[in-house]
């Protein structure tokens, strides 16, 4: 069961790593390169985005991280390290609220109604339907940024109290 739990929580860190990188890339370069760009090309961006982000990779981590997390805190309370487990069972409850529900809850729906908009007429009409998805997915997407990285943090927390035994 040790190894197991080693196994867990090295999943849990590696994927929270990467979703952390994901979000903050999102919200510091992709978001703000669209913003940069005529709204019809952006609108046609972010659909593609939002097309090939759903593939097995990003699946994995995005799914995998709250697995992991809670399957290592139930694996080391166990193990008898109380602190450690509360840690990695924090990490996973932090992204399950701050992460995956608000993708559920706002940015996919937001991308299904940029989905939906078909092609724009006009600019104009680009114009407005960017302005509408643009600064609430992107204000959401800093949320989901936060949470995975703190999830990262008490995931990382949970590994050092091990350590020491707690």
């Amino acid at each position: 069961m040790p190894i197991t739990a080693a196994v867990t929580a090295a999943l849990a860190l590696l994927f929270a790593a990467a979703m952390t990188g994901v979000f903050f890339a999102f919200s510091v370069s992709v978001m703000p390169g669209l913003d940069a760009i005529e709204p019809p090309h952006a609108v046609r961006a972010m659909r593609s985005v939002n097309v090939t982000i759903v593939n097995p990779a990003f699946l994995l981590a995005f799914l995998g991280l709250p697995a992991a997390a809670l399957a290592t805190g139930v694996l080391l309370i166990l193990l008898g390290h109380r602190a450690a487990g509360l840690a990695f069972l924090a990490s996973g409850a932090v992204y399950l609220l701050g992460a995956l529900l608000p993708t559920g809850a706002v940015n996919v729906p937001l991308n299904d109604a940029l989905a939906a908009l078909g092609t724009p007429e006009s600019a104009a009409r680009a114009a407005e339907a960017w302005a509408d998805y643009a600064p609430r997915w992107t204000r959401w997407n800093h949320v989901r940024a936060a949470a995975s990285g703190l999830s990262l943090l008490l995931g990382a927390l949970g590994v050092w109290l091990w350590g020491r035994g707690r």
